[in-house]
């Protein structure tokens, strides 16, 4: 058995003790691989021991895999990509192409862009609001007020070639237990605020390899895990 096929097993695993203690249905947790820094070989391998969700944080990185992979997009259970990272506008045709989701959503301009560049051939889009939801200054995403979501969510729902799905997060990490949890009940509480509104959100997007028990505990549809299952990442310019 293969390092990754273990760890997936691994994680899944955690995901099922997460649901077990949190009393829900493991099925409502989906596991989005993230794959960044590793290659289409290291994708095969997850693929082939029954991933099909993975994500990428880097556009050129990103589609030079979609590309690699692309028979595996075939059949009647096809891989599916996830874009997690930061968005520039420069950036959003070959998004609004190539990928199934977007989860970094963090202005209105960048959804407009990737609803106007969807090919009319696929699906909508589906897409995320990024949250700040620890208010960090070195982070993107929308500060976590209410009416300023709001008003962005409403004017997404608009857009003809996207499917508003929910919101994500990446809280500043914590060593406090208690600290740890909360942004992911506040994200929690915001998307229950915006169901009160009217938004009709299904996805949280939130928790990865760290604190992913967290995030299930508090409501965790998909949550993102790379290290934990590709292992340590290697940057080109580490």
């Amino acid at each position: 058995m293969s390092a990754i096929v273990a760890n997936l097993q691994a994680v899944r695993q955690r995901i099922t003790t997460a649901c077990t203690l949190a009393s829900r249905d493991a099925a409502g947790v989906t596991l989005l691989a993230v794959s960044k820094t590793f290659d289409a070989d290291a994708i095969r391998a997850a693929h082939a021991a029954g991933q099909r969700l993975f994500g990428e944080n880097y556009v050129q990185e990103g589609v030079a895999k979609i590309d690699a992979l692309a028979d595996l997009r075939k059949g009647t259970d096809p891989i599916r990509w996830h874009f997690i990272g930061p968005l520039q506008s420069n950036k959003t045709r070959a998004v609004a192409e190539q990928f199934d989701w977007v989860h970094s959503v963090d202005r209105l301009k960048i959804a407009e862009r990737l609803s106007a560049q969807r090919p009319d051939t696929l699906p909508p889009l589906q897409v995320c609001l990024e949250i700040n939801i620890s208010r960090q200054a070195s982070k993107h995403g929308l500060l976590p007020d209410f009416d300023e979501v709001l008003a962005v969510a409403q004017a997404v729902l608009a857009l003809p070639r996207l499917q508003l799905r929910g919101l994500m997060a990446v809280p500043e990490p914590s060593d406090d237990p208690v600290a740890q949890r909360k942004p992911f009940a506040d994200l929690r509480a915001l998307a229950g605020r915006l169901r009160e509104a009217g938004i009709p959100l299904d996805t949280l997007s939130m928790g990865m390899s760290a604190d992913l028990e967290d995030a299930i505990a508090e409501g965790a549809t998909i949550v993102r895990v790379g290290s934990a299952i590709f292992g340590a990442r290697h940057y080109a310019n580490a």
